[in-house]
């Protein structure tokens, strides 16, 4: 009798062991910590991947180039050694660290049937990519408020835009960029990651990324709304405030030519600024109901809107301030006379 229920009790008990083992295993499952993310892009496509790559490397083949002459040609000539182009540098310069943090990593997914990244990677990627667009927000700001001041305030333009204040108004959004892309991206990592690894995305962008955390991401969500109001809403403000004031200042201009000459001073930020701004409104200032959060349209959609927002905008501006620009252009004209002369 008593060896029948002592071996009950082991019975009973190698049960509870199982069941406890069975019980921590699940738990484990669905508590891994995730050592590397699968970027989808577009995996289901093998064709339109070739033909992406193919336009894409052209595009950033674009970039390298066109921002390189850019820079290149502001410290070049000594009369391009103004505000103006000093923060057109800085934007140059940006956007060739913005897509060099992305489009390098995508060319070669398209081309390798392995499209992983490292958590350590994609958490480097999704700091570098929001602290360049984030520097671009306020640097586009800095560079209305330049406008402003030229245009609105001509004879006080050296005391305020002087040396050492658009110096400091660079650095400044630099390091607003850095700081706001440190906070976000700590909060992210620090989320817990379940067995979904996979990131609709053709890189890791902080909110596709946010998507695949398995914990309530409304603190997440709030840190994001605050530091798109200060950092993207706010430099947005700035410079339609700046615009008005210039926009008046204009109409105040009694001659054609001398409203012309104001026009095209500004025409060419504000042309940047409405491709830039105008992408990166709809891309993370659009409503998402909780219905439509996971549709495939929706994704195909913000995918295709984060390339255009990630490699046509920086393509465009070294573009559009050299076709829009006649100091460029005659400082392009005078190196190239000097270098053929020169031979």
């Amino acid at each position: 009798m008593l060896e029948s229920n002592q071996s009950k009790i082991c019975i009973f008990l190698n049960m509870l062991c199982l069941t406890g083992k069975r019980e921590g295993k699940m738990d484990w499952e669905n508590q891994t910590i995730l050592v590397e993310f699968f970027l989808k892009g577009l995996s289901g496509y093998p064709r339109l991947e070739l033909l992406f790559f193919v336009l894409i490397f052209i595009m950033y083949v674009v970039i390298l180039l066109g921002n390189a002459t850019l820079i290149l040609i502001s410290i070049l000539d000594p009369h391009l050694h103004t505000p103006m182009y000093f923060f057109l540098g800085n934007l140059s310069f940006l956007d060739i660290c913005y897509t060099t943090t992305s489009i390098p990593s995508t060319l070669v997914s398209f081309l390798s049937e392995r499209k992983t990244i490292s958590f350590s990677g994609c958490a480097v990627q999704m700091f570098l990519g929001l602290a360049m667009g984030t520097t671009e927000c306020v640097l586009l700001g800095m560079m209305a408020f330049d406008r402003y001041v030229a245009i609105c305030n001509p004879l006080r333009y050296p005391t305020i835009m002087s040396k050492d204040a658009y110096v400091s108004m660079a650095a400044g959004s630099w390091i607003i960029g850095a700081v706001n892309s440190a906070v976000q991206t700590v909060f992210v990592v620090q989320l817990p990651f379940c067995r979904n690894n996979i990131i609709n995305h053709f890189s890791c962008e902080i909110l596709a990324v946010m998507k695949l955390a398995c914990a309530d991401i409304s603190g997440n969500e709030f840190i994001m709304l605050v530091a798109t109001t200060l950092f993207i809403l706010t430099p947005l403000l700035l410079i339609i405030v700046s615009y008005m004031l210039i926009i008046v200042n204009i109409f105040k201009i009694s001659s054609s030519e001398g409203k012309s000459k104001a026009f095209s001073t500004c025409s060419a930020h504000l042309t940047v600024v409405i491709i830039f701004y105008g992408t990166i409104l709809f891309m993370y200032m659009k409503p998402k109901s909780k219905e439509i959060l996971n549709s495939d349209d929706l994704d195909a959609t913000d995918k295709i809107i984060s390339m255009f927002y990630g490699v046509m905008a920086p393509m465009m501006n070294p573009l559009i301030y050299s076709l829009r620009n006649k100091d460029v252009k005659a400082t392009v004209k005078h190196l190239i006379r000097r270098k053929v002369f020169n031979k």
